[in-house]
């Protein structure tokens, strides 16, 4: 207790910023990343012989180091947010299309056959069949890429743009156990927490006819 009452006496005010500052980054990157993910996600159920390409090509991005990718940013972009954010929304991008792609092209064809016979147009199909037939492939999308997201956003701290990562960086510069831990329990936290919340928006958008599926 005496070393955890110590540690927030000392580092309480630079904590509290360091997560509002990582809250910050991840749900920054996550939403632009969910948007350009949803959108391309789309484009590409469109054209599956297309996409048997695309997808493993964009899959690649995720295979690279995110220290190099953001080396290379920082050396364009300078030590300014834009650089994580980039970086950051860049590698959320994934996990979210590739789900949406998967749910939606699982759609049972018999359902879109059916709203077609109903004289639904291709996009009232799309938002009002496919979208929510996927919903559940989408949020588990979101919701990997909202963990993953956490944890790359402690690489900010690499190029002095804050986040917990500090704490770990700095605890490792120092030999400083405490401080890592300061920095990797809050971030594990966080990740937890924005988990729980997507599962309470997923309950919310899903048609309550698909929550039982």
């Amino acid at each position: 207790m005496t070393v955890i009452t110590g540690f927030f006496e000392r580092y309480g005010e630079m904590l509290i910023r360091a997560i509002f500052v990582h809250i910050q980054y991840v749900i920054v990157s996550v939403m632009i990343g969910f948007v350009i993910a949803m959108v391309l996600g789309i484009l590409l159920s469109r054209v599956p012989g297309i996409s048997n390409y695309a997808i493993p090509a964009l899959g690649i991005l995720q295979t690279i180091p995110g220290l190099v990718f953001i080396g290379v940013l920082f050396i364009y972009l300078g030590i300014r947010p834009l650089t994580i954010i980039i970086a950051l929304s860049t590698y959320a991008v994934f996990p979210i299309l590739k789900n949406t792609y998967t749910g939606i092209v699982n759609v049972d064809p018999a359902l879109k056959e059916a709203a077609k016979g109903c004289g639904m147009s291709n996009i009232q199909i799309l938002f009002k069949v496919e979208i929510p037939m996927a919903m559940s492939a989408i949020f588990t999308g979101l919701r990997m890429s909202t963990i993953y997201t956490v944890s790359w956003a402690v690489l900010a701290a690499m190029i002095g743009l804050g986040g917990l990562g500090e704490f770990i960086y700095r605890g490792i510069d120092t030999n400083n156990n405490v401080l890592i831990v300061g920095g990797a329990i809050p971030a594990a936290i966080l990740a937890i927490l924005l988990g729980f919340v997507i599962d309470l928006v997923q309950k919310l958008v899903t048609p309550r006819g698909l929550k039982g599926e």
